[in-house]
């Protein structure tokens, strides 16, 4: 049991920090991030705020309606999730600033090929993290409690739902259209419950359907 907690501590880090660092790549390549990212962007563009600041908060009130609502949900992982990858962020992109020419991401093939494995990253730190069993992140706890309390409506078509309104959320706040931010809201959560099930069967052990 010790062995495994100690597992799942180190697993939720290594999501979260690889988290940071995958977004840190995929900002400057301007071809789109998550939904929750692409909103925060926007939203801390607009009142002149560090990213890693602005998510901080608004995870803060995601977090009190979900800890009214379920604690079950809540956990390590949660606190590091909402209170860390902003600011990990932040960090990485700070370090590109002055090691990376000016004119490193104009390059239509360079964003490019960095776009690339910096979403794979970001797919295996979201499955990693979540699939530790130590909490969630209040943005993706919600969508479990809007599936709760609607019932009938399939979880993974909800979940898409949710996202697309995040990322029109987005667009108001002046985010800019961006393809890849579409195609993740339609396939980032196939593709984090195929890297969870392969975490569980040669990490955990467990037998996946």
């Amino acid at each position: 049991m010790q062995k495994k907690f100690v597992t799942q501590i180190l697993g939720v880090a290594f999501g979260v920090v690889l988290m940071g660092f995958a977004i840190s790549w995929l900002v400057p390549c301007g071809f789109g991030t998550d939904a929750f990212t692409t909103l925060n962007l926007a939203i801390s563009d607009r009142l002149g705020i560090s990213f890693g600041t602005w998510q901080a908060g608004l995870n803060i009130v995601l977090f009190l309606i979900v800890l009214v609502c379920d604690r079950k949900l809540i956990g390590i992982g949660t606190f590091a999730n909402m209170l860390l990858v902003g600011y990990i962020c932040d960090f990485f992109s700070w370090i590109w600033g002055f090691t990376l020419p000016a004119d490193f991401f104009v390059p239509l093939a360079t964003r490019i090929l960095v776009a690339i494995p910096a979403l794979g990253l970001f797919v295996l730190s979201a499955a990693v993290y979540m699939d530790m069993g130590l909490g969630m992140s209040p943005y993706d706890a919600l969508p479990f409690l809007l599936h709760k309390a609607v019932g009938r409506v399939p979880f993974g078509a909800l979940r898409i739902v949710y996202d697309l309104v995040t990322i029109g959320l987005g667009y108001v706040f002046g985010a800019p259209f961006a393809a890849v931010t579409l195609a993740m809201a339609f396939l980032l959560g196939p593709a984090v419950q195929a890297v969870g099930n392969w975490i569980d069967r040669v990490v955990f052990k467990t037998q996946t359907p």
